[in-house]
């Protein structure tokens, strides 16, 4: 670490150089002493002390709508592109579809090794299915990451298991670790409307995701398409849940985060009353 700072003297300026032992922390806040024969003199970044970090952990979410895009090629050239230059390192996928084959799947047409194969440097890929979409496809969600892939499980979070209802939903999990973050449980979901079986599944998720939380895992990302709109009653049951964070909001409004997530405002539902997302990361509070 090398830092600049004025010399007391006021003659002139000097550098001076440190090394300081970090080993795996992610981030670092420091503050600068000068120790003359008379006073100790501190420089704290004007009270909001020096620091460094390593690069923030990138996350992208993405419903593929199962091949119903036009110019779905190219699209998927462009998600790949956006991948690339983002550098994500995790992408949870929804409504990954290949063709259906009597069942039998098409590993080449599947949406998400498409895009892994047009990836600067191949991710490591966890996909299944649930489902027959649209007639035709084998649909079903995925993940992708720059890490290898320590665990990985996919199971049913809905009632019904049957490959021909649209109400079979499908999960995967896996587990990676993050240099300088340990290890992280990401999961990929594609849950139901309200109406449709929201609440059920959604306590299924929970209950997995609570039973792989081990003392080793340093945190957990329920993440995808869970067809809810922020301040419904369906994002209503995970608020109140007191377990999970709604990280877009933690990072872009942390003003209604808190009111949400900290505070418990009575009146939260209103600050999402122009939020119209259905897609989230949830990311499971620290024990």
């Amino acid at each position: 670490m090398r830092s600049n700072a004025r010399n007391p003297n006021q003659y002139g300026s000097q550098i001076w150089k440190g090394l300081l032992k970090i080993d795996d922390a992610f981030r670092l806040q420091y503050t600068i002493s000068c120790e003359c024969t008379d006073q100790v003199l501190w420089d704290n970044n004007y009270g909001k002390n020096y620091s460094v970090s390593h690069e923030p952990l990138k996350v992208m979410i993405l419903n593929l709508h199962c091949y119903q895009e036009d110019n779905q090629d190219a699209k998927f050239s462009q998600i790949a592109k956006a991948i690339n230059e983002l550098d994500v390192d995790v992408v949870c996928l929804q409504e990954v579809a290949e063709l259906w084959n009597d069942g039998h799947g098409d590993w080449n047409t599947n949406s998400a090794k498409i895009i892994n194969d047009r990836l600067d440097t191949l991710y490591h890929l966890y996909t299944d299915w649930s489902h027959l979409g649209f007639d035709k496809y084998r649909e079903g969600v995925a993940i992708l990451s720059r890490y290898p892939l320590l665990k990985q499980e996919s199971k049913y979070v809905s009632s019904s298991h049957s490959a021909y209802s649209i109400h079979s939903r499908k999960v995967v999990m896996a587990q990676v670790h993050v240099p300088c973050m340990g290890l992280i449980n990401f999961f990929s979901a594609h849950l139901s409307w309200w109406d449709d079986g929201f609440s059920e599944q959604f306590k299924k998720l929970s209950r997995w995701a609570t039973n792989n939380q081990t003392e080793d895992v340093s945190a957990t990302m329920l993440c995808g398409d869970f067809n809810i709109a922020a301040g419904s009653e369906g994002y209503n049951l995970v608020v109140n849940s007191n377990e999970y964070d709604d990280q877009f909001l933690a990072v872009s409004d942390y003003g209604v985060f808190e009111k949400i997530f900290k505070v418990n405002d009575p009146h939260w539902h209103d600050y999402l009353a122009d939020d119209y997302r259905i897609d989230y990361i949830f990311m499971k509070q620290s024990q």
